[in-house]
C-alpha cells in the first residue's frame, strides 16, 4: 500500500499540450485513439482538468513501431 502511494505521488502528470508535444499528435488524434481504446486515458484532477501519467504516455510510445530502417540480413 505504501509503495502504491508512494508511486503515485512521484508520478508525474502531463497536460494535453504536453502530451501533443511530446507525442506529435494533434488534439482529435489523441481523442480519436483513445476512442477506439489505442491510447491512453487521462486521469481526473479536478472537475474540468485532466492529465496523462507520464508512464502511460512512455509505455504508449515504446509500444508503438519503429519507423527506424531495417538493418539488411
Amino acid at each position: 500500500m505504501a509503495e502504491t502511494m508512494r508511486r503515485l505521488v512521484a508520478e508525474r502528470y502531463l497536460r494535453r499540450k504536453s502530451v501533443e508535444e511530446i507525442t506529435s499528435l494533434s488534439r482529435t488524434t489523441i481523442y480519436d485513439l483513445m476512442n477506439k481504446g489505442d491510447f491512453p486515458r487521462p486521469v481526473k484532477l479536478t472537475g474540468r482538468a485532466v492529465a496523462w501519467p507520464e508512464s502511460a504516455i512512455q509505455e504508449w510510445l515504446s509500444s508503438r513501431p519503429s519507423t527506424a530502417p531495417q538493418a539488411a540480413a
